[in-house]
């Protein structure tokens, strides 16, 4: 019985969805039911019913499931015991970014692991903050690097650093005067924002509401390239961390403006799995990541203002 199988099965299981099982394991959908298939003809029974939106398991397969997950965690802890013993870290490490972190965090965190850990190799999740905590729950990230609103951090996490989110549009835009947007201006904006459940839209809307005022949503997309296209063109404004300014890739010249009383300060924070033991490899990569991102957060060369800046390529997910 092959482990990769198993852990499509159990993708398959927590997703709900042969597509997305695919997506989430970078292959095909016909890949994952043949291997769905294949199972079933092994173990004698069906796994998995189709629903109005998806598949889910059968009886029997909500008895097997927890025995399949046990051999995984098993399999995990065996490699990271092996591992320990060469004592040179390696093997494939599961990492979790929000996407404006991630275009400016990975290539530097592939350079530095080419450098210090040849032999480890990452398996890369970029995702909202709520979707990536629930992958990191059940097993199937190491770590994520995700963001707070205005929130104190939660247990488990270290706070790398904090960044602001600003007010992005089209440069020079007659509604929006001077370099500081108060946070009552944003009534009557029309906004581009990613889709709730949100960590962006609940802050928005709990602030708005505290000044007597309904956040205008007049498109919703959970992709930041294009919130920042949408943004550009003038049509729509969006909301953005200043991280995210000045990428690697370009949507066009925008204009950014500082958002008081209240900003919208987000705190960027790197969480470790308790699911299961973290390999050497794991533990390697998340202390590079804490040092490669607190260093990115401190040493941030996009900084906004009212003035154009250039903005990044399209493809990456709002968080």
């Amino acid at each position: 019985m092959q482990l990769k199988r198993l852990e499509l099965f159990a993708l398959v299981a927590e997703l709900g969805s042969l597509s997305k099982a695919a997506a989430a394991a970078d292959t095909t959908q016909p890949h994952v039911s043949r291997q769905i298939a294949r199972l079933e003809a092994q173990w004698g029974d069906r796994l998995f019913e189709r629903t109005g939106r998806g598949v889910a398991l059968t009886d029997f397969g909500r008895r097997v499931e927890p025995e399949v997950r046990l051999l995984l965690a098993q399999a995990r802890q065996l490699a990271a015991a092996v591992e320990n013993v060469s004592g040179v870290p390696s093997g494939t490490v599961d990492l979790g970014v929000v996407p404006s972190v991630a275009s400016r965090l990975l290539p530097r965190l592939l350079r530095d692991l080419r450098e210090k850990a040849p032999r480890v190799r990452l398996r890369f999740t970029e995702d909202f903050t709520g979707t990536l905590e629930e992958r990191l729950a059940s097993g199937h990230l190491d770590m994520v690097v995700m963001n707070r609103y205005g929130e104190a951090p939660r247990t488990g996490e270290d706070v790398l650093g904090f960044v602001d989110t600003l007010l992005i549009g089209r440069p020079n835009d007659p509604r929006v005067k001077g370099q500081v947007v108060q946070f009552r201006q944003l009534a009557g904006l029309p906004l581009v924002l990613p889709p709730m459940p949100n960590g962006l839209r609940t802050f928005l809307d709990r602030q708005a509401r505290q000044y007597g005022f309904k956040i205008q949503v007049e498109l919703e997309v959970n992709n930041l390239a294009t919130m920042m296209n949408v943004a550009a063109s003038g049509e729509a404004f969006t909301l953005a961390p200043e991280i995210a300014l000045g990428g690697p890739a370009s949507a066009g010249p925008v204009g950014a403006w500082r958002l008081r009383n209240p900003g919208i300060r987000r705190s960027i924070s790197l969480k470790l799995s308790t699911h299961h033991p973290l390999s050497s490899a794991a533990r390697l990569v998340a202390l590079r990541v804490r040092a490669l991102t607190s260093e990115l957060l401190s040493n941030r060369s996009a900084r906004a203002s009212a003035t154009s800046v250039e903005q990044g390529r399209a493809g990456a997910k709002a968080d």
